[in-house]
């Protein structure tokens, strides 16, 4: 195999752990917010505080252009789960790329 294909392979895995560590980001920022909803979790906690913000900055430059999108769902955010598809489906094209390497 040719160094470059080589090269190219190892891009598109570490981009694709880099994309699956991006949906768990997303899933922990949504239970977290679920938590602190239910008053589960008190948000004064800087534990909580920290993890949420972290979890903010890392999701809203993505989150806030499809929310502005979405029509209102009655206090529904679907916006998560649609970024969580699209990750996805890039996930997916980066596997059939890798495969026609």
């Amino acid at each position: 195999m040719p160094v470059v294909s080589s090269l190219l392979l190892s891009v598109l895995d570490i981009v694709g752990v880099i994309l699956s560590l991006y949906i768990w980001v997303l899933l922990v920022g949504a239970v977290l917010s679920w938590l602190i909803a239910f008053d589960i979790i008190n948000r004064r906690n800087r534990f909580v505080q920290a993890i949420e913000d972290i979890a903010f900055r890392l999701t809203e430059p993505l989150l806030g252009p499809i929310r502005r999108r979405l029509p209102p769902m009655g206090g529904l955010d679907l916006s998560p789960l649609i970024l969580i598809f699209g990750i996805m489906f890039l996930q997916s094209f980066i596997r059939h790329l890798g495969m026609a390497l």
